[in-house]
């Protein structure tokens, strides 16, 4: 060696031993009852769990030290007798076949990779001496045990012995010990799971090397040459990719083992689920799906699906829904009508004026249907989505209290002034994330008190927040009440639609302009589910609204969801009663009321709401459903035994005679329904010798 090459090794020697890579284990997710749910990858992208020298097999570090380094006990980093006949043995072969590297050294080079250069091969010396000054034979093995990589991203040998065994490190025969000692050597060439004859036959070494070294006798040798090596057959597992990245940012450094809030049966259901329905819904250009469902008493997460499939680059299945910002059309309309009760400036029976109307800043909405229904309850505007009374109900409220509102619910998305939504944020013209969306129907199912999402028990993990009153009880209470109404929501959805669950459920669905987007979100008082529906590159969907898109799939998670958390309804809370009010007022039903139904009010909040009387009406009969020049429209997406418009009079008795275009109708009752059929109609309905007529058009 060159003089100038002695000095430039003595000037770098204090380099050697500094600043060795502190390496954090992987750590391993799993399910609210101890199932993997995935592993998340060290520093290095390779699944590792250090362990201490006691808790590896004694047969595990007899035949690492019988293959790589016979002399590591006596040498002080570098087998100077390895190094001389390797060296020998590589000028008669006239190529590098042994590099007499120590357990000292493969650790040095671990620790520090370098190149297999001269140079290099005298620093990894140098290193490894120093290492050997610094630590004990016992802790340079428990490193090098920790450290040195197994194939198949397996680093350090717990991560091997679970990956190639299902067993503990402290737990593997001796020829399963000599099998992974065996790997050492080159990791990818004996790859077991593509090369499993080459990792067999340097096993067979590795237990010679073992036996010629005093290690074990001759019965042991055979024993464990006879011993047949099976690898496991377990896959690691890899399930919901979306949640674990989600909760990777979150996990703290000194938790291995998290268990999260997630079911992973319930997941693999909701998985195949949104497959399922996604295939009907291909010819509609709707490629992609996501959904999470809440616990409402502890905000964990029972499953989570950011997309259709994970490993769909095509449709960028990667992109997490539950998170993407999208616009919920009329998923955030509970809210608006929630705040305004709270205010007691609205209630259930309520009536609003849907018809056409300009707000301020010329702002002009349609409803879905492209038609208006004249004055409407709150219970049936809300539970029909219509679009003119949310707008009116915001204009009440405010959209700066409504803005405020909505951040107490969570929605920190929404990040822009009152301004610059107006009152088109009633109608979802903010982007807002769906697990936001969900958790804010989470607080409606728990009686309008906030609670951040929970991801994690063991640790415990959970999103930003506390806990928070939002609304009173009663106030939640009412919402829900109209959610659930199925009877509210027939008038637009039909009897039949995918909201009708054979449970007590509050359902809302939600359309953003241009089919981009749509939701479904419902809730019993345990659970709650989000579904959004759309494609990751913004494209319009052809014509696929909630109820036809989400629905389905909010439908079918609900049963699944159900099946394994049974829900009670709704409970009345104390300052809620119900009382008869009259249709076509929305005050209570007095004497002379000829048509009435059952409300419910917040006594506590909005007493002289519930004590006028309906006063007498002019008519003794009247049509009252559908309002004449009333316009419908048929979904081609929906059943059509679905869609329905709802024939209703107020009238003094309680038999009435119903034609629809001078042809008679069977049924005798004041309220009844008619399939949509397209066309104009002539409606008329003779009461008490008194008859009342109106015309209406489906459009085609």
């Amino acid at each position: 060696m060159k003089y100038t090459q002695v000095i430039a090794l003595i000037l770098f020697l204090p380099c050697l031993c500094g600043g060795e890579e502190i390496l954090t284990p992987s750590k391993q997710l799993y399910d609210r009852v101890g199932l993997p749910l995935r592993g998340v990858l060290s520093q290095h992208n390779t699944y590792y769990q250090p362990v201490t020298l006691d808790k590896i097999s004694p047969w595990l570090i007899s035949a690492v030290v019988a293959a790589e380094d016979k002399r590591f006990y006596t040498h002080s980093g570098v087998d100077v007798a390895a190094i001389l006949r390797a060296a020998w043995q590589n000028v008669q072969e006239g190529k590098i076949v042994s590099g007499a590297s120590t357990i000292t050294q493969q650790l040095a080079r671990a620790i520090t990779p370098r190149p297999k250069t001269l140079w290099g091969k005298t620093k990894e010396a140098f290193f490894a001496t120093r290492l050997e000054q610094k630590y004990t034979k016992e802790e340079i093995l428990e490193q090098y045990f920790n450290l040195l990589e197994f194939g198949n991203l397996t680093q350090g040998v717990q991560a091997a012995s679970q990956f190639y065994f299902n067993t503990d490190a402290a737990d593997v025969s001796l020829s399963q010990a000599a099998f992974l000692a065996g790997l050492l050597k080159s990791p990818t060439y004996y790859n077991p799971l593509k090369h499993f004859s080459r990792a067999l036959k340097r096993r067979d070494y590795v237990l010679g090397e073992l036996k010629e070294n005093g290690f074990i006798n001759e019965e042991m040798y055979t024993l464990a040459l006879e011993e047949k090596i099976t690898l496991s057959t377990q896959q690691r597992a890899f399930y919901a990719p979306h949640f674990a990245q989600f909760l990777s940012s979150y996990l703290p450094n000194g938790s291995t083992q998290i268990y999260t809030t997630l079911d992973r049966e319930l997941q693999t259901q909701v998985e195949q689920i949104v497959k399922n329905n996604l295939a009907r819904l291909t010819d509609s250009n709707v490629t992609n799906a996501a959904v999470v469902v809440l616990d409402n008493t502890s905000g964990g997460v029972l499953a989570y699906v950011g997309s259709a499939d994970f490993t769909d680059k095509k449709h960028s299945g990667q992109v997490d829904g539950v998170r993407a910002l999208r616009q919920p059309g009329s998923a955030l309309k509970p809210f608006v009508y929630a705040l305004a009760l709270q205010q007691g400036k609205l209630t259930p029976a309520t009536l609003l004026a849907d018809e056409d109307t300009f707000f301020e800043g010329g702002f002009r909405p349609r409803n879905y249907d492209e038609t208006f229904h004249g004055l409407v309850s709150v219970r049936n505007a809300l539970a029909c989505s219509y679009n003119i009374p949310a707008v009116k109900a915001a204009e009440q409220v405010g959209t700066t209290q409504l803005l405020t509102f909505l951040h107490r619910l969570g929605f920190t998305s929404l990040t822009r002034t009152a301004d610059f939504y107006g009152l088109g944020i009633s109608l979802g013209n903010g982007e807002v994330k769906l697990l936001e969306l969900t958790n804010a129907y989470a607080t409606l199912a728990r009686g309008g008190l906030f609670r951040p999402v929970l991801l994690a028990t063991r640790p415990v993990i959970e999103l930003p927040g506390k806990v928070t009153r939002v609304s009173d009880e009663k106030t939640a209470y009412l919402v829900s009440d109209m959610l659930a109404d199925n009877q509210a929501r027939s008038a637009a959805f039909g009897l039949n639609s995918a909201l009708v669950m054979p449970f007590e459920m509050a359902a809302k669905t939600g359309t953003s302009k241009d089919y981009k987007d749509n939701y479904a979100l419902g809730y019993t008082p345990r659970w709650t589910v989000g579904v959004w529906v759309g494609n990751f590159d913004a494209s319009a969907m052809q014509k696929v609204s909630g109820i036809t898109g989400a629905g389905p799939i909010l439908h079918d998670v609900a049963l699944a969801v159900f099946a394994k958390y049974p829900a009670m309804s709704f409970s009345l809370p104390g300052g809620v009663v119900r009382k008869v009010v009259c249709s076509e007022s929305g005050l209570l039903a007095g004497p002379s009321c000829t048509h009435t139904h059952e409300e419910v009010f917040d006594v506590t909040n909005q007493p002289e709401r519930c004590s006028g009387q309906h006063q007498p009406v002019q008519s003794q009969v009247e049509i009252i459903s559908p309002k004449a020049a009333d316009k419908f429209m048929v979904d081609p997406a929906a059943p059509r035994a679905s869609q329905q418009v709802k024939l209703e009079a107020a009238c003094p008795q309680p038999v009435c005679q119903w034609k629809v275009d001078n042809q008679a109708l069977p049924q005798t009752t004041c309220r009844t329904w008619w399939p949509l059929v397209k066309g104009k109609h002539a409606v008329s309905v003779t009461c008490g010798g008194q008859t009342d007529k109106i015309t209406f058009e489906v459009l085609p």
